[in-house]
């Protein structure tokens, strides 16, 4: 049991926290990799997703590039893409390859969001002679929200635990932790599974960050807590009246 007692003793190590292997440089380089990659899947799929899911067309489309994108093995697409000439062992390279790892959630959550309001209130919303960008900005948006943040949260915490795979073509991210732990010279299980617990921590904070993130822009949910607050103050008010 003498990896489970150096988990601690890495973690306390003031070498492992220093320099260009240190962790704090380490988690920069991976929430780079993890934050380009997201931001750039959202940018490509969040407008083609709901677009799609508000003109209804294209559902067929959406559901295969989800399904294609749970299908792809990631570490071979990197493997493929780094032998691709004109690409090679770049940033954009890692990125371009976990974008596309990205945007099956972001595409699919944004259609299914979108399709998924409720078409009395897209009615009622035309009814009241709002243009088509209108009830697309101030309806469907809005209602649409929670689901288009969760498919976001989906990309992000697969993103993030997956980027690890990029230390095992010289890359950079917490990943490195684990394959110098794993070298040539032998296995420190120690330092491995405090590079595990380093990304899963790291995804769980995204998960848990995300969710919350979701929960604050969804308008029913700021419905409800306006409707409590207003409530509290009347109560508050008829007290003092009182």
């Amino acid at each position: 049991m003498d990896w489970l007692t150096g988990i601690p003793a890495w973690f306390a190590d003031p070498a492992n926290w220093r320099g260009e292997a240190g962790v704090p440089t380490l988690f920069l380089q991976h929430l780079g990799y993890s934050a380009a990659s997201l931001g750039l899947a959202c940018l490509v799929a969040l407008p083609v997703g709901v677009w799609l899911g508000h003109t209804g067309r294209g559902g067929v489309l959406a559901q295969q590039v989800g399904n294609a994108g749970r299908a792809v093995p990631v570490l071979a697409l990197l493997g493929i893409l780094l032998l691709v000439p004109g690409f090679g062992r770049t940033w954009w390279t890692l990125v371009l390859c976990f974008t596309l790892f990205a945007v099956p959630p972001v595409l699919t959550n944004a259609f299914t969001g979108m399709r998924e309001v409720d078409r009395g209130a897209v009615d009622a919303a035309r009814g009241m002679g709002m243009s088509d960008v209108e009830v697309l900005r101030r309806v469907e948006l809005p209602l649409a929200t929670p689901m288009i943040m969760n498919g976001v949260r989906q990309a992000a915490v697969q993103v993030v635990a997956t980027t690890s795979i990029a230390a095992l073509f010289a890359f950079g991210g917490l990943g490195r932790i684990i394959t110098r732990a794993t070298g040539s010279a032998g296995i420190d299980l120690s330092a491995a599974l405090a590079g595990t617990l380093l990304i899963a921590a790291f995804a769980l904070a995204v998960e848990y960050g995300l969710a919350w993130a979701g929960r604050r822009a969804d308008p029913v949910a700021k419905a409800h807590r306006a409707a409590r607050q207003r409530s509290g103050r009347v109560d508050r008010d008829s007290v003092t009246t009182s």
